[in-house]
């Protein structure tokens, strides 16, 4: 069993080399092979997510090196969650680009494949060099990605995403020396064991450390004031590339995540709970500020972008209040937001095509060839998203709000429930503008019908996610669980003597 945690990264690093060597190959041979390969790579992530509900963590040791001195990967409930939620997201990207995307540019299934490899470790790995190694690969594959169709507006776009993350990638060095000069370790579960013990310079300087982590890792998630690169990435990249990217805000708030319960846990002693005060304020104004973006966007491509910040606000809400019911709610709040923005990307780049030039933009354009099909489908996924019933945006936030019952957490009601107000003004401004107020001329742009039935069908994931809501929760019951459980790492490790 324990060999099969290396596919979810190696298959997508084989595929990906072989994928470069295929630049002259017929593009069908191309398509099929990735394609193949991110079907298996479902199938094998699927495996591990029915190995993992057993409960155990299962734990591999590159080299036969045992933690901590060697590279270990780690599956426990969380991990495996987030490596199905990527696959099957990859797969519809992969279907939708497919239908012409992908030869805007060169190396696109390469690169995607590299995307995948960078996320799949990211979200395995045990060890914070690593992480660092990860967020590399995934990061190089995302500047290409993002260029992928060329124009100026992605070039502009890419420029800054590209600056902002080599800044990002320095301080993530820094404090992972800082992290190796006082604890002499770089896995997580061992810091975690080390966090507990120290006091006095060693424990302030773990904290700094720490601090400064959650500064790359909230670069990464997109939240305030780190978020001003997103809006205009996610609004210029192509639509199968801004589909792939829904995933890549979850990674930061993933680490913020494992960071705050397993290294700075409740077993942490002094240092436990680092920055979850801030986070929580950081998170509340995350979703105020990009709901007010979303409403002013001027393309349906922006406001869809502001709409992936406003869930970044939400999780890292959830994440902040640190309950087992609040992350549990936030993992399934993660995986509706994740797979129904990607939807809506791909739904909005269907439509744009039918209005010419103007493409997504906010303006009176001409009529759709298929006016009713499209309004409808945007009509439900614009409820899915805003968080109406009866579709998993609101189960999720139904979830969120119960957990956030209490003291600390009642501001979130207000946040949440007038983001959700707003979002559906915003949303129905955009759809009345595309759909209701046209001008006379007719748009000629023909509906691909295999692309929009992949579109409709991840959007089919919302309704989906409310029939399957009981097995879901409570597989997310029990990963929060784990995940609160140190000791259950600890003794995965068996780095529990001395604790």
């Amino acid at each position: 069993m324990n060999h099969m945690l290396l596919v979810p990264v190696l298959l997508p690093l084989i595929c990906g080399a072989l994928l470069m060597t295929t630049a002259r190959s017929p593009i069908k041979q191309v398509r099929f092979i990735s394609v193949s390969s991110i079907v298996l790579l479902l199938l094998s992530t699927c495996y591990l997510l029915f190995a993992a509900n057993t409960g155990q963590i299962f734990v591999y040791a590159l080299g036969n090196w045992s933690a901590p001195f060697g590279i270990a990967l780690v599956l426990d409930r969380l991990s495996a969650l987030l490596l199905v939620v990527t696959a099957v997201l990859a797969v519809f990207v992969i279907l939708y680009a497919v239908r012409g995307d992908d030869q805007r540019g060169g190396y696109f299934h390469a690169l995607i494949q590299f995307q995948l490899a960078g996320i799949n470790g990211a979200f395995l790995t045990g060890d914070l060099f690593n992480l660092f190694v990860f967020f590399e690969i995934l990061l190089i594959a995302s500047y290409a990605l993002l260029l992928h169709g060329l124009g100026a507006a992605r070039l502009r776009a890419a420029l800054h995403y590209v600056v902002l993350n080599l800044i990002g990638s320095s301080l993530f060095l820094i404090a992972a020396g800082v992290f190796y000069g006082v604890a002499g370790t770089l896995n997580m579960v061992d810091l975690a064991r080390f966090v507990a013990q120290a006091e006095g310079d060693q424990l302030y300087l773990l904290e700094a450390a720490g601090a400064l982590l959650m500064i790359v890792f909230g670069l990464k998630a997109a939240f305030f004031p780190l978020y001003f690169w997103l809006p205009r990435a996610y609004a210029s990249a192509t639509a199968p590339v801004a589909a792939l990217f829904a995933i890549m805000t979850k990674i930061g708030l993933y680490a913020i995540l494992r960071f705050s319960t397993l290294v700075f846990g409740a077993e942490a002693g002094a240092a436990s709970g680092l920055g979850t005060g801030i986070l929580w304020l950081l998170a509340l104004l995350t979703v105020v500020l990009a709901i007010l973006g979303a409403f002013a966007a001027n393309s349906l491509t922006s406001l869809l972008a502001y709409l992936v910040l406003v869930s970044v606000g939400t999780l890292l809400a959830g994440i902040a209040l640190g309950s087992e019911t609040a992350i549990s709610a936030t993992l399934f709040y993660l995986i509706h937001s994740t797979w129904i923005i990607a939807g809506l990307f791909l739904l909005a780049d269907i439509i744009g095509k039918q209005r010419g030039d103007l493409a997504s933009g906010l303006k009176v354009g001409p009529r759709l060839l298929n006016p009713n099909l499209l309004g409808a489908s945007f009509f439900l996924a614009a409820i899915a998203v805003s968080g109406l019933p009866p579709f998993s945006g609101f189960f999720g936030k139904v979830l969120l709000l119960q957990s956030a019952a209490g003291a600390q957490g009642w501001p979130l009601w207000p946040v949440l429930l007038g983001s959700g107000l707003v979002g559906v003004i915003g949303l129905s401004r955009a759809g009345s503008l595309i759909f209701w107020r046209h001008k006379k001329n007719l748009s000629r742009a023909p509906l691909d019908k295999v692309a929009f039935a992949v579109t409709a069908l991840l959007l089919l994931s919302s309704p989906l996610l409310v029939v399957f809501a009981q097995p879901i929760i409570a597989y997310t019951d029990a990963a929060a669980a784990q995940v609160l459980n140190v000791a259950s790492y600890l003794d995965a490790m068996q780095l529990k003597e001395g604790l």
